[in-house]
């Protein structure tokens, strides 16, 4: 029952993934465009979802099931960090080893940001 829910999740989050990724890339991208902003955003957006599930879960509000479908299941399948892996190569094969650092120092930064706010907020809410 319990590969249900992840599979369940990832229906979700694997659509909802490419969605995202297209609507922030369909903006404009600074100058020339190459940074991996549709990644970015929904690395980030996986992390605020998840550190927010952990923080309810800290405070008993969140079951294993809700846990499964939502952390295994739709961060699981939002986030993606072989294409953030891909993208940053790329970056540096082109000969954009700023750009290429400065997503993986933006990438981490702000995922972890993103899950300690996350967690933070769900702790007072629910806590």
């Amino acid at each position: 029952m319990n590969w249900l829910l992840v599979v369940a999740g990832a229906a979700v989050g694997a659509p909802l993934r490419y969605l995202m990724d297209r609507a922030v890339q369909a903006r404009p991208a600074g100058p020339d465009g190459l940074f991996p902003w549709g990644t970015f955003v929904v690395n980030a957006t996986a992390c605020l979802v998840l550190g927010t599930l952990a923080g309810a879960a800290l405070v008993g509000a969140a079951s294993s099931r809700l846990q499964l479908l939502l952390g295994a299941g739709l961060c699981g399948a939002l986030s993606t960090y072989s294409t953030f892996s891909y993208e940053t190569l790329r970056l540096a094969e082109r000969g954009r080893g700023f750009l290429a650092a400065a997503n993986v120092v933006m990438s981490v930064l702000v995922g972890l940001g993103a899950v300690h706010l996350g967690s933070q907020v769900a702790r007072q809410l629910l806590g």
